[in-house]
């Protein structure tokens, strides 16, 4: 499977390398890791919700209140860091909203995430009635986020990998994260093996909320401004990458979504 992964890639690169010269060169690689960052940030938090055998179609407009959040809070003065945990923290609550409301309500999660994913949007046009917000940005140090560098790597592609460490290490490396699989493979044994299958549920729409919403945070400092309609284009690409990676991978996993993310960057 991972000798097919690459052949295709291979494949991608060869055909867009013959449209075009810079394709390979130094500069068109370092722009699709860079875009792979923020669509990947938002599979791998998705890849928790597909794993459990539920859907989440909330995610890109928690991830504009997200940003609009962010937005504000830098704008009123507060520090960078408290910033980004606050729009990050609304992704999180919003995924607990779902967990409630589709684990212990048993709500439909399509019909239940499509409507907290409404709400959203209308909360954030709270912020600024729907215009841009930018003030403060280049004082507050976000746009940092997309200009520095980490360990020789950009940024935003260090992020996603110290990411994507974490997300596989809890999903595949420890029995909370096998329990996910459980949860989503069969219910019932899980349940009566003591797997609190609700409370697995309700931390996948988190981790998916508050992944979304880290996704939007990297996007808002390469834009320089937070707008509502900042998660519009996370959607489509975040379950194209989680199914993609699952269909060459044979299961939904940390390293097929990451793998399905490339690919889906490198043919855009």
């Amino acid at each position: 499977r991972l000798i097919a992964f690459l052949a295709l890639l291979g494949v991608i690169a060869l055909i867009f390398q013959s449209q075009s010269a810079a394709y390979l060169s130094t500069g068109n690689i370092r722009a699709l890791f860079r875009h792979m960052s923020v669509q990947g940030l938002a599979a791998l938090g998705l890849t928790f919700v597909i794993v459990v055998r539920q859907y989440d179609l909330s995610f890109p407009g928690v991830a504009s209140l997200g940003a609009m959040t962010l937005g504000w809070l830098i704008a009123t003065g507060h520090p960078l860091p408290v910033a980004i945990a606050g729009g990050i923290g609304i992704g999180v609550l919003f995924g607990l909203a779902n967990g409630v409301s589709i684990a212990y309500f048993r709500l439909p999660d399509i019909v239940t995430t499509i409507a907290t994913g409404g709400l959203a949007i209308g909360f954030s046009y709270f912020y600024s009635n729907g215009t841009s917000i930018s003030q403060n940005f280049f004082m507050s140090g976000i746009l940092d986020l997309n200009d520095q560098k980490f360990l020789g790597l950009d940024q935003p592609v260090a992020i996603l990998l110290g990411a994507a460490i974490v997300t596989f290490v809890i999903l595949h490396a420890t029995r909370f994260g096998r329990a996910f699989y459980a949860t989503g493979e069969n219910r019932t044994s899980a349940m009566f093996s003591g797997i609190p299958i609700h409370a697995y549920v309700l931390a996948a729409f988190a981790i998916c909320g508050g992944m979304a919403c880290l996704s939007i945070t990297l996007l808002v400092a390469s834009s320089g401004a937070a707008n509502v309609t900042a998660g519009s284009q996370l959607l489509m690409p975040a379950f194209a990458a989680v199914y993609l990676g699952a269909a060459l991978f044979g299961r939904p996993s940390i390293g097929a979504t990451l793998a399905g993310t490339m690919l889906m960057s490198a043919m855009l």
